[in-house]
This record gives structure tokens, sequence and C-alpha cells, in this order.
């Protein structure tokens, strides 16, 4: 039990990490795609990417059972959140929109608990709690804590998102993560076809060398590669545990948006990054239902 804990939570920090990256790329890829035209493409790689690995490795279709939780991640982790993030990277700064990230563990467990029927502990609720409390007045500090146009694109992002996060979690009990990843992404392929069919010819695009590596990255990790090991370790640990060790994004996105888009950081980012990495150590240890 503790080596299969061990394993989960390891695969959920690789997919943290993944994530972590999911923004600045972004934000590089509509350096040459417009935000219609990016989410579209990025589905659409992606979709070829899973179908090609569904069909090498032979797996059946889904029972008819498992379809509605495929499709809540289709729509809420390949459509939704891509589409309102990237939307909301056109008024807001990476960092800005960080905050989305921090709030999302919270809104996760939120929606697995009405899902599972589980009652976390008080405890967990307070770290819970604590956390996404930290991040959001850490990633709000940067922007001044005045709300920009992207808000409305960030909220709606963060409930679609953890609706896909949690089902996407509990069928990761039920069947490889790899699967429910690769099939949310085949299930959106006519979504993101028609998306790129009709964007590409309506937007300008400029495919420098910025815009085609951050379509790369956000096409064959943000949307597959990084989900496969995101949903393996829920399947170890749970969505509640795991979620929450997403607190940490928000933080190394952050990071990224210094090193990588030339964005400033604030002086208080260590002692938050202390009072996150407090809060994921909580929640891990008071994460079981009563």
């Amino acid at each position: 039990m503790a080596i299969a804990v061990r394993t989960g939570t390891l695969l959920a920090a690789l997919g943290v990490t993944a994530f972590s990256f999911s923004l600045p790329a972004t934000v590089w890829a509509l350096d040459g795609f417009g935000p219609w035209s990016a989410t579209g493409v990025r589905g659409l790689l992606a979709g070829l990417l899973a179908a090609t690995c569904l069909c090498g490795a032979r797996v059946p279709v889904p029972e008819r059972r498992h379809w509605p939780g495929l499709l809540t991640v289709a729509g809420g982790c390949v459509v939704g959140f891509p589409l309102l993030t990237t939307l909301a990277l056109q008024t807001s700064s990476t960092a800005h929109s960080a905050v989305v990230i921090g709030m999302l563990p919270l809104a996760t467990a939120a929606v697995s608990t009405l899902l599972t029927g589980r009652r976390p502990s008080r405890a967990f609720w307070t770290a819970a709690g604590l956390g996404a409390l930290t991040v959001a007045a850490f990633t709000l500090q940067q922007s001044h804590g005045l709300p920009t146009l992207g808000d409305v694109y960030l909220f709606g992002a963060l409930l679609v998102c953890a609706a896909g996060y949690a089902q996407g979690g509990r069928l990761a009990s039920q069947m490889p993560g790899w699967q429910v990843i690769a099939w949310g992404v085949v299930a959106a392929l006519p979504v993101s076809a028609l998306v790129t069919v009709l964007a590409l010819p309506a937007e300008p695009v400029h495919p420098t060398g910025k815009a085609i590596a951050g379509m790369a990255y956000i096409a064959a990790v943000s949307q597959f590669a990084g989900f496969v090991v995101w949903y393996r370790g829920m399947a170890f640990v749970g969505v509640l545990r795991a979620s929450q060790i997403q607190l940490a994004q928000p933080l190394l996105t952050l990071a990224w948006a210094v090193v990588l888009m030339g964005e400033s950081l604030s002086p208080l980012a260590p002692v938050a990054a202390l009072v996150v990495l407090a809060c994921i150590v909580a929640t891990q240890r008071t994460g079981r239902s009563r």
C-alpha cells in the first residue's frame, strides 16, 4: 500500500510538472495561431496521436457505462478548458491566469465528493482551502488584485476542468489511465476537427518557431502525455489526494512565466511556496475519507 501511494504521488507530481508548462506554451502557440485555431489544432493533433496509440495497442471500445464519464473528460479537459484558458490569455498575463490552476484542486475535490458521496475530514478541507486561498491571493497580488476581462473565461475553465478531472480520476480506477484521456481526446475529435476547419481560414496564422514549439507541447504533452501519468497517479492515490498535489502547479507556472516569458515575480513567492507545500503535506496525511 505504501509503495502504491509513493508511486501514485510521483506520477501525479510528474503530471503537475507537465501541466505547469501549459500556460506558457499556450502563449507561445498564440504567437502564430488565433485562440480558436490553437484550440482546434491542439485537440486534433492530440486526437490523432491518441487514436494511433489505441489502434497500435488494439484497445477495445469502452463499455457503454464508461462513456458519460469519457464525454465529460472530452468536454472539460479537451475542449472547454483549453478554449477558455486560451481566450483568457489574450487579456490576462500568464501569472494572473495561474489563479485558475490554484483553485482547481479544491474544485476537483468538491466535484469528486459530489460524485462519490465521500466526506473528507474537516482537516482535509481546512488544508485544501488554505492552500487554494494562498495561491489565489498570491496570483491576484501579481495582477494588483484587479479583475480582468479574462476572469469570466477562467472561472468557466475552472468548473469544466474540475468535472473532467474528477470523472477522469474515477474512470482511471476502472481502466488504464492513458486509455481514459486517449478515448477522451478521440471522442472530442469531431469537435476539434470542426473548430480547426472553421477557425484556420478565419484567423491569421503565422507559424513561427515559437508558435510551432508551443503547439507541439500543448498537443502532445498538455493534452495527452501529461494526462497519462496524471490519471495513473489518481488511480493509485485517489482524486482527492492527487488533486491537492496540483496546488504546486501555479507556483511552477509562475516560475516558468519569469524564466520563459520574462514576467516579474513577487518577492512573496518563497513564502507562498512554503505555505502551499505545507498544505500539500497536510492534505496527503488527512485525505482519507471518513
